[in-house]
């Protein structure tokens, strides 16, 4: 568990927070600060065994968060692990579209097939779990949606051309649901890291590479998941109540790759 003071939102206490890919990296981070805060939180995720890990070392939290294994590309999985979370909880206050994959790939190489199984790993899911808790959100009067982007895209970084575009997608997508879902008083935002320290991305930088990432940033300090995790626990509480439809960045001013 972190050991950030994050801001206490009371707005938080007791919602009803659904993460994708919340078994690791940010994922694991927003699963730990919105327990922090009191919520009940529910996350899906393909790895079972880190996702086991987390609830357990998180067991002891005032509403111990539950991990439900699901694949969020098959979409009766999906649907499925949505309705088996709403049926226990009795509805979803707070939906976090943070599930993605960033597998580097040469032009060349890709195949029909190679394309859409990244898309359904990276945006596909967003939309359909925004699908699924809109009717619930509605009924109750309002609710969060917070989806993932990437700065990747901004910064045309190499060799991710597929990812690139899933992210560039996510931002348009934002806004469609943002417009359409507001006369509901549903909030949906799309939240952008930058360079976030995980082991994930960790495996992806050489010194010489950290090097000019931090030099590219105007902060030369290094983006934490726990910088992620307090934007989003922003957006998601009721402070944030007139917050829609925008891309939140949250990359130290990355400007150049």
């Amino acid at each position: 568990m972190s050991a950030v003071a994050y801001a206490h939102y009371p707005s938080l206490a007791g919602k009803r927070v659904l993460i994708t890919g919340g078994g690791s990296g940010i994922g694991a981070g927003l699963v730990d600060a919105f327990a922090r805060q009191g919520a009940r939180v529910f996350f899906l995720d393909i790895a079972e065994a880190p996702s086991r890990q987390l609830e357990q070392a998180l067991a002891g939290a005032a509403h111990a968060p539950r991990f439900f294994l699901c694949d969020l590309t098959d979409l009766d999985a999906l649907s499925a692990a949505t309705a088996a979370v709403t049926a226990i909880a009795g509805g979803i206050d707070v939906l976090i579209n943070n599930a993605a994959s960033d597998d580097r790939h040469q032009v060349g190489q890709v195949t029909p097939q190679y394309w859409d199984e990244r898309m359904a790993v990276n945006l596909r899911h967003q939309f359909f779990c925004a699908q699924a808790v809109a009717p619930g959100m509605a009924a109750a009067g309002g609710g969060v949606i917070l989806n993932f982007g990437s700065i990747s895209w901004h910064l045309a970084l190499p060799q991710l051309s597929l990812y690139l575009t899933a992210k560039a997608a996510i931002e348009g997508m934002t806004r469609g649901l943002a417009r359409d879902l507001g006369p509901e008083r549903i909030r949906v935002n799309c939240v952008i890291p930058g360079s976030v320290m995980t082991p994930r991305q960790e495996q992806w930088h050489s010194p010489e590479g950290e090097a000019k990432i931090l030099a590219a940033q105007c902060l030369n300090e290094r983006v934490l998941v726990e910088d992620v995790a307090s934007m989003a626990l922003f957006l998601a509480s009721d402070n944030a109540a007139r917050c829609t439809g925008r891309d939140y960045y949250v990359d130290a001013g990355w400007y150049g790759a």
